[in-house]
């Protein structure tokens, strides 16, 4: 029999290869699905997937639809993850077929498989259910018909716009993957059928953008400037730091040489090529403003196969040290997946401990529900292990969410719940706050509000803020508040106060009480009245300005829209 299976082994082709190889790598990838626990993100985009939609506040739909997708069939993380796991060995297989040489042998096929599995970032995202998966997906898509366009296939422009569309429907990231191929390619911008392909991705995005309309453009406006923040020169660096290590330490030098020396003559040869300095460097000034997740430049693992599987296949020592080196990387990332299922080390990260972390929380809640403080993500694991009912407050001094966009916590008013809340920010000795620690490290404080009655979703308008003011001018505002709940609600008095906000990038937030005493009743609206002197300190800095009902233990956002405004000096 394994004379029989060596035979067979050794009569196989290039491609029958490569798709042995990768459907090994799809079990291996089904294997870690059912069997690691789930990252906080997946959690969230669990949440995501119970209430389908067009939009999501910080994703578009698709990988809510994979998630909801594959709950169908499987359940715990198996059906979060299965649809992922099936993503990665197709776009691979895409790429092979978009790469292959037209002589391609054994030794080719036996290449390209070690240097994918020894890109360090291919090897996680190939099951964790994230929107990074259907962006490679959608991208190999869009290069397998950017193929067919630079050869003038009949309608390849009418593939290429569905495949542009459903990069936008998977992560926006997919608009840089087409300007850059574009930018690789300048001749096909004189082309007509270009703009008949960019209509189509218009047209099928229309749901989308119809979605976005309605939410006030939210995912826009927080991708566009809802995450920026000072400038920290530990971001550049932690981003330059994660670029030796996420592709391949042990390849870095041999990506920077083969980039070199290798000179595409296709159309999607020289897009392949541009995608990993084009994806590093516009992330590299991005982090300029602000923090950069490593898995952002993903795309760039494209072009790094395809330059170092060029170069090596011509470059026999080259050759030699990327399967030897590539070998070493897999069998370090066994030994990782193994402990990412047994945790044999006890170490403590979101993957690990979190059936009995949250089941402690549970315990306590004892069918309540539990409001959350930060952990947005958090606050979804905790419903997904255990079936209870949760909520995460927006909180201005971190981010807003998907949750703004819920309405669990209209679900929870008058009834008994848990609030999360840190050490020392509740006074009242009365609500006797406490503490447990979880099996995973961490710590859970909270009090309980024996009758919930939430705020968040009073309006307040305003008028009379100028687009500039100056440090020491007094303003005048004129404040509309409406009042959707069924109850009244007690401002300056009992624990809700009516302050003013001031929010600078992503985590500069001054606040200023206004000291105003007022009722709004149940379901009414009323107008008030507002005097705000400029302070110094908030001189020479650009502010979105709003007011906010906040509540002692709780977050809040806005209540209302904010209106940008400029400070000057005095």
């Amino acid at each position: 029999m394994e004379a029989s299976f060596k035979k067979s082994y050794a009569s196989l082709g290039a491609d029958r290869l490569v798709l042995l190889w990768l459907g090994v790598w799809w079990i291996a990838n089904l294997v870690q699905a059912g069997f690691t626990e789930l990252a906080n993100d997946e959690a969230y985009y669990h949440m995501f997937a119970e209430r389908l939609a067009w939009g999501y506040f910080d994703h578009p739909p698709v990988t809510a639809l994979l998630v909801w997708a594959g709950e169908r069939l499987f359940g715990g993380e198996l059906g979060v993850r299965f649809f992922f796991t099936v993503l990665q060995p197709l776009y691979l297989w895409i790429l092979w077929r978009l790469i292959r040489p037209a002589d391609a042998g054994r030794r080719d096929a036996a290449l390209f498989v070690v240097v994918s599995a020894a890109t360090l970032m291919l090897q996680l995202y190939g099951f964790i259910a994230v929107p990074d998966g259907p962006l490679m997906f959608t991208t190999a898509l869009f290069l397998l018909t950017f193929k067919w366009f630079s050869e003038n296939r009949r309608r390849a422009w009418l593939w290429m716009g569905i495949a542009m569309a459903l990069m936008a429907y998977s992560k926006y990231h997919g608009a840089l993957v087409v300007l850059f191929a574009l930018a690789a390619n300048p001749r096909q911008l004189l082309r007509p059928a270009l703009y008949s392909s960019g209509a189509v991705a218009l047209l099928l995005l229309v749901p989308h953008l119809v979605w976005q309309y309605e939410h006030d453009w939210a995912s826009f406006a927080y991708h566009l400037s809802g995450r920026n923040s000072v400038f920290r020169p530990g971001y550049v660096v932690e981003f330059l730091a994660n670029m030796l290590v996420v592709f391949n330490p042990f390849f870095v030098p041999l990506y920077v040489q083969a980039w070199r020396k290798v000179k595409p003559q296709t159309p999607v040869g020289r897009a392949l090529k541009l995608l990993p300095v084009a994806f590093i460097v516009f992330f590299m000034l991005s982090s300029l403003r602000g923090y950069v997740q490593p898995q952002w430049v993903i795309v760039s693992c494209f072009g790094l196969v395809c330059v170092l599987f060029a170069y090596a296949r011509r470059h026999p020592r080259t050759r030699r040290y990327v399967m030897r080196a590539g070998g070493v990387t897999v069998g370090l990332i066994v030994l990782a997946r193994l402990v990412m299922i047994f945790n044999p080390l006890g170490i403590r990260f979101e993957v690990f401990n979190n059936p009995e972390s949250y089941a402690a929380i549970a315990a306590e809640a004892d069918g309540r529900p539990v409001v959350f403080r930060y952990g947005y993500a958090v606050a979804a694991k905790y419903a997904f292990y255990t079936g209870g009912e949760a909520y995460c407050q927006p909180n201005i001094r971190y981010r807003t969410h998907q949750w703004q966009f819920r309405d669990d916590d209209s679900r929870f008013i008058g009834r008994e719940v848990l609030v999360e809340c840190p050490d020392g920010t509740v006074s009242d000795s009365t609500r006797q706050v406490r503490t447990l620690t979880m099996a995973n490290g961490r710590s859970f404080t909270w009090f309980v509000d024996p009758a919930f009655h939430p705020v968040r979703l009073v309006d307040i308008a305003f008028t009379g803020l100028p687009g500039r003011v100056a440090a020491g001018e007094t303003l005048r505002l004129e404040l509309r508040i409406r009042n959707p709940y069924p109850y009244a609600i007690r401002v300056g008095a009992d624990d809700t106060q009516l302050v003013m906000l001031w929010k600078h990038g992503r985590f500069r937030v001054d606040e200023f009480p206004t000291g105003e005493t007022f009722t709004i009743p149940a379901d009414s609206e009323l107008t008030r009245g507002v005097t705000f002197t400029v302070l110094p300190q908030l001189a020479g800095e650009t502010f979105d300005v709003g007011f906010a009902l906040r509540r002692e233990g709780y977050t809040n956002w806005f209540n209302g829209k904010s209106v940008p405004t400029e400070v000057g000096n005095l």
